[in-house]
């Protein structure tokens, strides 16, 4: 399942890849290695960056977004980071701008058109699985909302463990437990299937072994192994999605600033424990 940088050497070097929309965080572009690595890959090519400023996917980024990319028009919308700007790349590609959008998306009636363009991603963080999931989210107003549907899922994806081992250790532990939370969360969801159980048990026997470790001594091994694990975490919760730790975890995150596996973990042993006793 992880892949090289010589697999995105050949993806990107596909002539239909005339035009290349870039959706990267500015700090994590450069500190993962993906610029130096990239700069070489994408010479030959048209390219646009799109730099996001905010910490959430909010709709005010998200409109910027989308008028970057119809007018700049790509064949190809590559989004390099953590999950925001994943979400931000899979929202960008399947939504018009409208004056009525933040209400369509506040009432959950956003009518989805078919993709712009196709879309590949990078994650630099282990966590989300966002690469391989249904749904993003997005803020408006400080209130997070989801999109969901097959047409989010991102035509291609490419798990690199060089591009998570310099991440800051803040971001690492929590994107971490936001892979063990999910993988717990989609085993006790009443929308779980023996399919998404397999990828949840198999998610967390490996991060369980890799994520200390991955903490205290990030190396290519243990970054593989959570690359892995939080990709199977992200198929799990694609079809079982997650439960209550995960959905009070939201207004932690856009009204205080804490981090999105941090905010899960604050009350996540005590629903658990609620629900076991219970």
């Amino acid at each position: 399942m992880i892949d090289s940088i010589e697999d995105i050497k050949k993806f990107i070097a596909d002539t239909n890849f005339k035009k290349i929309f870039i959706l990267c965080g500015k700090k994590s572009f450069t500190n993962s290695g993906a610029k130096k690595i990239l700069k070489n890959l994408l010479s030959d090519k048209e390219t646009k960056f799109f730099f996001k400023n905010s910490e959430l996917p909010i709709i005010e980024e998200l409109i910027k977004i989308i008028n970057e990319i119809k007018s700049f028009k790509p064949h190809l919308i590559l989004a390099i980071g953590g999950g925001a700007v994943i979400d931000y790349a899979k929202i960008a590609n399947v939504v018009d701008v409208r004056s009525d959008l933040p209400d369509l998306i506040i009432n959950y009636s956003y009518p989805l058109k078919k993709k712009y363009t196709r879309l590949a991603v990078i994650p630099t963080t282990a966590g989300s699985g966002a690469e391989v999931t249904s749904n993003a989210v997005i803020y408006v107003d400080n209130i997070k909302h989801s999109f969901e549907s097959e047409m989010l899922i991102p035509d291609n994806f490419f798990l690199i463990p060089e591009f998570l081992i310099s991440a800051p250790s803040k971001i690492k532990a929590s994107a971490g437990f936001d892979a063990i939370a999910q993988a717990l969360e989609s085993l006790i969801s009443k929308k779980s299937n023996d399919q998404s159980v397999e990828y949840a048990s198999k998610s967390l026997r490996i991060s369980l072994g890799s994520f200390i470790s991955f903490l205290n001594n990030p190396n290519f091994k243990n970054a593989s192994e959570m690359s892995i694990a939080a990709n199977l975490a992200g198929k799990a919760i694609s079809i079982s999605k997650t439960t209550v730790p995960h959905a009070t975890s939201y207004p932690f995150t856009s009204l205080f600033g804490i981090s999105h596996g941090h905010a899960v973990s604050l009350f996540f042993e005590k629903f658990f424990d609620f629900n076991y006793k219970n």
